[in-house]
């Protein structure tokens, strides 16, 4: 059953799960990296049967955390009012694109990692529109980050710091005097310039994961935990309303959690529906996706 399909089945249940979502929300927070991203999603007005454009907002803790979860938060905007809302009181390091509404939350205390990714994407996108030399050289180097990206997946956090600095540090800074110096001879409207304005004026966040090993240097842990939304509007068209887009994103959150720990999403919310209402809710959280185990018959 596809994620829609059982969001829907579930929908009428979102009441009796949102206990577990609210579990699942806290543990989340209680992580000191996160990812976060947001998509658009329709969201039928009241009244006049059209549709304007709302978000669902994604959090997850980092990609080397060893809890794997997600949640959705269905809001009717893309104002980062619902992402301060969202991380409350939080503190730590938001791992997220360039978008302006996390800006304020970086004001008031927590930390911006940047997205390699979508530094690397502006020169991609340089050089497929004209062979650009520049966009080519910049290439190269990423490519050479995101190998030792490679061979540092699997090692524990010092062992990883170690090589980011000692092989990482070297390639990021070279790469950074190289560029402020193209950006001293190119003309300030062209596409060589934005590309290399991007990385420049974010350069601290860009590269803030070689000093801190629990960071990724992208975003593309939760854009791939976003996707299956992307993916799968065109089956499910709009959300009917407020109300009905946030409970669809809590059923999502568990969906999508589950599946991240390799679980049947509907045999794992079949039974934990089942025992919800004799579960006690101070061990609410041993039903959470990533800690739930099938009851042996």
């Amino acid at each position: 059953m596809c994620t829609e399909a059982l969001a829907r089945a579930l929908g009428a249940c979102g009441a009796r799960l949102q206990p577990l979502v609210d579990a699942l929300k806290a543990e989340v927070l209680g992580h000191r990296v996160l990812h976060s991203d947001e998509t658009p999603v329709a969201m039928l007005k009241p009244g006049n049967g059209k549709t304007h454009r709302a978000y669902l907002w994604a959090y997850a803790p980092g990609a080397f955390d060893a809890t794997r979860a997600v949640v959705y938060d269905f809001c009717e905007s893309r104002a980062g009012e619902h992402a301060r809302a969202f991380l409350g009181d939080w503190r730590g390091s938001l791992i997220c694109d360039d978008y302006a509404g996390y800006k304020a939350s970086f004001s008031q205390g927590v930390t911006e990692a940047g997205c390699l990714a979508h530094a690397r994407r502006k020169f991609f996108d340089l050089h497929a529109a004209g062979k650009s030399q520049i966009a080519e050289l910049a290439l190269a180097q990423f490519a050479r980050v995101y190998e030792i990206e490679r061979q540092v997946q699997p090692l524990a956090a010092p062992e990883r710091l170690q090589v980011r600095q000692q092989h990482s540090r070297p390639i990021l800074d070279a790469l950074h005097q190289w560029m402020v110096l193209q950006r001293q001879q190119v003309a300030g409207n062209s596409a060589t310039a934005k590309a290399l304005d991007y990385s420049l004026k974010r350069w601290a966040a860009l590269t803030r994961f070689v000093d801190d090993p629990q960071l990724p240097p992208d975003n593309n842990w939760i854009e791939n935990q976003i996707r299956p939304v992307a993916l799968g509007r065109s089956n499910w068209l709009f959300a009917g309303s407020l109300r009905a887009g946030q409970r669809a994103a809590a059923v999502m959150s568990l969906i999508q959690s589950a599946r991240m720990n390799g679980h049947d999403p509907y045999a794992c919310l079949k039974d934990v529906l089942t025992r919800l209402p004799t579960h006690k809710a101070s061990r609410i959280e041993e039903l959470l996706p990533h800690r739930w185990q099938p009851i042996d018959i």
